[in-house]
């Protein structure tokens, strides 16, 4: 009975454990700052940068250990059915034993090598070049979840939008309705109202589907569980604050990752134009070995005597004429290094077109944000006046369809501009290089 409870007890541990676990990973109710961080910890594509550098220093370590020490072991058994024969003032005479073994213990130690030497100098810059990679993941990550998200927003509002026009249709169509009952009115009205309100129904239908669709979407880009809910929260104020963004900055190339790639690559070109130079400079090493002979024609005696010989010595390989391959490969890894330099200067050019064009396209977003809240106001203000007015006898139904038409085109016009602005901003930032990690 106690093994019984005992075992329960620690079953019900782990499922609790597990769950907990699992309900950790799962953000119910997320806002842009929670779905990026859970983004940069989940996301598969981070995830594999990650491991990059992992990889890259283990294959740094790899290249390393040739500096250290090489010492190994050769053993090997030999049975010689025919020995071999060796001529002595014209006698032919067996010469060598019938069994042999010999075991060899090897030192070897690299004094110059220039494939080692290339590692031990370069081994910061590729540390550095797979830290630059996992960055440009991450930004990446960042900038796709924040369009991802404030689309979201935008079609959300859209849906909210269009339930606040369905329900000002549905008592627009009543109204229009009961006076077309009374004689007041003809029946256009309340079948004008009925295709606005079909019309908007489906809109709104449509939308719903795209929410699902662009929520898919961003999990995908978060790495969240597929079956899992997710729900975006936001603070309407906030996203407002947010809107504004310096545009008298100035563009400081160097802080672009992608620049600081294209730096880390010419660097190590540069490294590798010194690796080929190196070429034809001799390989150093010194050796050493102590080796066990055992020689004896009877099997069974043959490792009760020990005829050991040892030796220590250097080793130089000099390579003199190869083709012209060296000159050859010198000349290419220049050529490399004058290529990428001239990749430096084509990003440049790019980043600052790059800078320019998102800049422009803030600022036209910025404008048509600003114009596009005011018109919701204005256009709220005429639908209340024309809807007043339709009640009193002044104004046909027509203007009031239309004087409607307007607001829901204004208060969408305004979420898509209030997406738009946010966007060119990421944008802009990620072109002055601001997003960094």
């Amino acid at each position: 009975m106690r093994r019984t409870a005992i075992s329960l007890l620690l079953f019900t541990i782990i499922v609790q454990a597990h769950s907990q676990r699992a309900t950790d990973s799962l953000l119910p109710a997320a806002t842009l700052e929670q779905c990026i961080q859970y983004a940069l910890t989940h996301q598969p594509i981070v995830e594999q940068a990650q491991i990059d550098e992992r990889i890259t220093d283990y294959n740094i370590r790899s290249r390393l250990a040739d500096w250290y020490p090489q010492i190994g072991f050769n053993y090997s058994l030999q049975h010689n059915f025919q020995r071999s024969t060796s001529f002595f003032n014209g006698v032919a005479t067996p010469v060598g034993v019938s069994n042999t073994s010999l075991g060899q213990l090897s030192l070897t130690q690299n004094i110059f090598n220039r494939d080692v030497l290339l590692a031990n100098r370069t081994q910061g810059e590729v540390r550095l070049q797979a830290r630059q990679n996992t960055a440009a993941s991450k930004i990446d990550i960042t900038v796709n979840v924040s369009k991802a998200f404030y689309d979201i927003l935008t079609t959300g509002q859209q849906i909210k939008v269009a339930d606040e026009n369905i329900a000002r249709l549905q008592k627009s169509l009543n109204d229009a309705y009961y006076r077309y009952q009374a004689g007041v009115v003809d029946k256009t009205d309340y079948k004008r109202a009925q295709i606005t309100l079909n019309n908007t129904t489906a809109g709104r239908q449509s939308n719903a589907a795209a929410l699902i669709a662009k929520l898919e979407y961003l999990k995908s880009l978060m790495g969240y569980p597929v079956a899992a809910p997710l729900q975006v929260v936001y603070d309407s104020l906030k996203l407002e604050r947010e809107v504004a963004f310096d545009t008298l900055q100035g563009l400081d190339i160097s802080r672009r990752i992608e620049y600081q790639q294209l730096s880390t690559q010419t660097r190590l070109q540069r490294a590798n134009v010194t690796y080929q130079k190196n070429s034809f400079l001799p390989n150093i090493a010194a050796n050493g070995g102590y080796n066990f002979n055992y020689l004896n024609n009877d099997i069974g005696k043959l490792y009760g005597a020990n005829y050991p010989n040892s030796f220590i010595g250097l080793t130089a390989g000099i390579p003199i004429f190869q083709g012209g391959r060296r000159k050859a490969n010198i000349r290419a890894a220049e050529l490399q290094v004058t290529r990428l330099d001239l990749d430096v200067v084509n990003f440049t050019n790019t980043g600052n077109s790059q800078y320019a064009t998102a800049l422009a396209n803030y600022k036209g977003a910025l404008a048509n944000y600003r114009a596009s809240k005011a018109n919701v106001d204005l256009a709220q203000e005429v639908y209340d006046v024309i809807q007043l007015q339709y009640r009193a006898g002044i104004k046909t139904y027509l203007e009031v369809i239309t004087s409607e038409t307007d607001l829901r085109t204004a208060q969408i016009n305004y979420f898509n501009a209030l997406y738009q602005v946010l966007s060119s901003k990421i944008d802009a930032q990620r072109a002055l290089g601001l997003i960094a990690y």
